[in-house]
């Protein structure tokens, strides 16, 4: 099957079956989903809607959190992955969104990349979530589905090259959701280990399944001893 096909086939489920996706992380304003998807680096999104609403109700803006210590912003992230790093992140993002963006998030992927913590990736999801932009943030999720469906090649190996190979097929209006889509897909159903094919609905054009599959026959035949 190629590409093409299989994009089609992706597509054509997802927006019959879930054609508005959000993100999981909990916010109110650009502002605090900037601070969520730093702090969700590594971490679940479970987890940061756990600790996020004291953080906000501390941190309200950025002018705020600018203002603050490192080890006061520790404090209220101490259960998250690397809180230190995060903490030092987050006053560092605070700082710059205050000093150079007058508080406001900007829409410009090169502007967020300005800021402590913030990657192509984060950048991607709050050009997309917030300002509705064509860009496909690709973390480990997208980077796992992506290519077990066999959406983008194995030569695909940096997720650069994935945010690529999936921007080249998607329709540009998809390309916001269709990010969500591999993200939830792969929390949930291709799950890094052991996979979830019984209760997949992809499985009839996804590129793992259908290797497994031939893998599974190969066995089968050399058990039985047929060539």
């Amino acid at each position: 099957m190629q590409k093409k096909e299989r994009f089609r086939l992706f597509l054509e489920y997802f927006t019959t079956h879930f054609p508005e996706p959000k993100t999981e992380l909990h916010f109110s304003n650009p502002y605090e989903l900037l601070v969520a998807v730093i702090l969700s680096a590594q971490c679940t999104d479970k987890r940061i809607n756990q600790i996020s609403p004291a953080l906000f109700e501390r941190f309200p803006e950025p002018e705020s959190l600018a203002a603050a210590s490192v080890e006061e912003v520790f404090s209220y992230i101490r259960s998250v992955s690397y809180p230190n790093n995060k903490a030092k992140h987050l006053v560092g993002m605070a700082k710059i969104l205050t000093e150079e963006f007058g508080g406001e998030v900007p829409a410009r992927a090169e502007d967020l990349q300005k800021m402590p913590g913030v990657g192509r990736k984060t950048a991607n999801v709050i050009t997309s979530i917030v300002y509705n932009q064509p860009t496909m943030a690709v973390d480990t999720h997208v980077f796992r589905v992506s290519h077990r469906l066999g959406l983008v090649p194995k030569t695909a190996t940096t997720p650069l090259a994935v945010e690529k190979g999936l921007m080249k097929y998607t329709p540009i209006e998809y390309v916001p959701k269709a990010h969500h889509w591999l993200i939830l897909h792969g929390r949930y159903i291709c799950i890094a280990r052991s996979p979830k094919c019984n209760q997949c609905p992809l499985t009839h054009f996804c590129q793992y399944y259908e290797s497994i599959g031939k893998a599974a026959k190969l066995q089968s035949k050399q058990v039985a001893g047929t060539p």
